[in-house]
């Protein structure tokens, strides 16, 4: 008889661990995506505002059981914030020990064309936890980039188009740090040598870079079109760069530029002043601060788009042959207008 019984509890013993193995150690997920994520606040999301959401967004099945296990493994005290990616399948002791850990999955910050502080910083809000007013206070605070060599004008300029891994959760000096180490690694001595030769200064090629990228799309122009805005630099004269008046109004949404736009009162008003703007009018792509790099050595002082309207532009040396130009493309922009409105009053009258 005490045999049965040893035998008995043995068994129940058996179960019970069984049970319990399977109970903490086996799939315990409640969603049908292949993986969630769960968002813990920095010094706001409570140990109950974990549970809750837990339980709520079905990332746990069994929710009595992983606040049984929770308080076995301490993670009340040891709850840390960020971003977690629960994949499915995974058992509640995976789970409380990925948060209890801290073994946050990265954010992948892509970054491409950005015009102003402001996208720069809406633009990472909207990514990672910080919000964009704490960006822009970095941004607008000159000692906090003069570790970096920029300033609130030239600041873009540390900013280059590419994948970068942060935590969800990265304070605004953490992200920065991370973003402006792309300048030293962008800024090789054969970089700076060709900048230097063309009397250049990294931020003077970062931008009139951010000019060009903002003035064409087409590739194979990028570097003659380089030649003209350095040999404007060189000579003292007024850039004369349409996408800098789009950038003083902050209108990018212009197709054409008129007298009433050149008034604007702006140091990135380029019709008025001589000389660089105080700082980029965007991040260009690398590939086009390597066609300024490497501009070649031209006479060009003045370009327009083509008459035949492909995106491509026509260069000139004097102002007589460019004037020249300028007229046949006004005269085939006049014309495209003119068919456009007889359209546009012929579908009216159907």
């Amino acid at each position: 008889m005490r045999r049965k019984i040893i035998y008995g509890l043995l068994i129940a013993l058996l179960l019970l661990v069984a049970y319990t193995g399977y109970l903490f150690f086996a799939s315990n997920t409640g969603f049908s995506e292949e993986s969630k994520f769960l968002y813990i606040r920095t010094a706001k999301a409570t140990y109950s505002d974990v549970l809750q959401t837990l339980k709520d967004s079905q990332f746990v099945r069994n929710e009595n059981a992983f606040k049984f296990l929770a308080n076995r493994m301490k993670l009340e005290e040891k709850i840390k914030a960020g971003r977690y990616e629960i994949k499915k399948g995974m058992s509640l002791f995976d789970i409380a020990r990925i948060i209890r850990n801290g073994k946050q999955s990265s954010v992948n910050l892509v970054i491409t064309k950005l015009r102003t502080k402001e996208n720069l910083a809406a633009f990472i809000a909207k990514r990672l936890e910080t919000d964009s007013s704490s960006l822009i206070r970095f941004l607008n605070n000159n000692d906090s980039l003069s570790a970096y060599q920029l300033d609130t004008n030239t600041v873009i300029s540390g900013i280059f188009p590419n994948t970068y891994q942060l935590f969800w959760n990265s304070a605004p000096t953490v992200i920065f740090k991370k973003l402006f180490s792309a300048k030293e690694v962008v800024w090789t001595d054969n970089r700076k040598q060709l900048a230097t030769d063309h009397g250049l200064t990294p931020t003077d090629a970062y931008i009139i870079a951010s000019i060009v990228e903002e003035e064409t799309r087409t590739t194979p122009e990028k570097a003659t079109m380089a030649s003209v805005y350095i040999n404007r630099f060189k000579k003292g004269m007024r850039l004369q760069a349409d996408p800098t008046i789009k950038f003083a109004l902050r209108e990018f949404s212009l197709k054409r530029i008129y007298e009433k736009h050149l008034a604007v009162e702006s140091p990135y008003n380029t019709y008025r002043n001589a000389g660089l703007p105080p700082g980029p009018i965007c991040t260009p792509s690398l590939e086009t601060l390597d066609a300024v790099l490497n501009a070649p050595s031209t006479n060009y002082l003045y370009f327009v788009a083509k008459s035949d309207f492909s995106g491509s532009h026509v260069f000139s040396e004097t102002y007589e042959e460019h004037l020249k130009n300028a007229r046949e493309f006004q005269q085939a922009l006049d014309r495209e207008q003119k068919i456009r409105a007889a359209k546009e009053d012929t579908g009216a009258q159907q």
